[in-house]
């Protein structure tokens, strides 16, 4: 993805304090033109700037109040197919090839430990699969964020 500049990431920054801002209040806050931040969060959106709604949506809210992270031990040749029979299980919310002594780590929700059991022997049952270490996520101690970033300022390349 190509830098932003400092109006890209005072937008960002903008939008990240208060999401709800229509355009023409984040022009007025930043003082710029309508159209000016019309076609920058256009151009963002073509750089995949931004992530998907569904990112804010807490689990909780759904009934799905356990959050557990699943080291998956897996067949390196079956990686492909294992990823996309993953995907087919609801409560895995993401998941990420690993370098290390894990293959892969799922974050995943459940109702409670009990359907966690379910989902973790869901996930064994997965072709590929040869074992899982799962670890309860007790709290939330710094939750997603992006600000920081955003303070800094673009990252110098190379």
């Amino acid at each position: 993805m190509q830098a932003l500049d400092g109006t890209d990431t005072r937008l960002l920054s903008a939008m990240a304090r208060d999401p709800g801002r229509t355009v023409v209040a984040l022009a007025q806050k930043l003082g710029l033109s309508r159209n000016t931040v019309q076609a920058r969060m256009a151009r963002l959106e073509k750089k995949h700037a931004f992530l998907s709604f569904e990112r804010r949506i807490n689990p909780a809210a759904l009934g799905y109040p356990l959050m557990a992270f699943i080291s998956v031990h897996v067949q390196q040749q079956k990686l492909g197919t294992l990823a996309e029979e993953l995907a087919g299980i609801p409560e895995i919310l993401e998941g990420y090839g690993l370098t290390g002594s894990a293959d892969l780590l799922l974050r995943v929700v459940a109702l409670d430990a009990e359907d966690l059991f379910r989902i973790n022997g869901k996930i064994l049952g997965c072709d590929g699969v040869d074992r899982t270490d799962t670890a309860l996520a007790m709290g939330e101690l710094i939750p997603f964020r992006i600000q920081p970033l955003l303070e800094r300022g673009p990252a110098a390349e190379g």
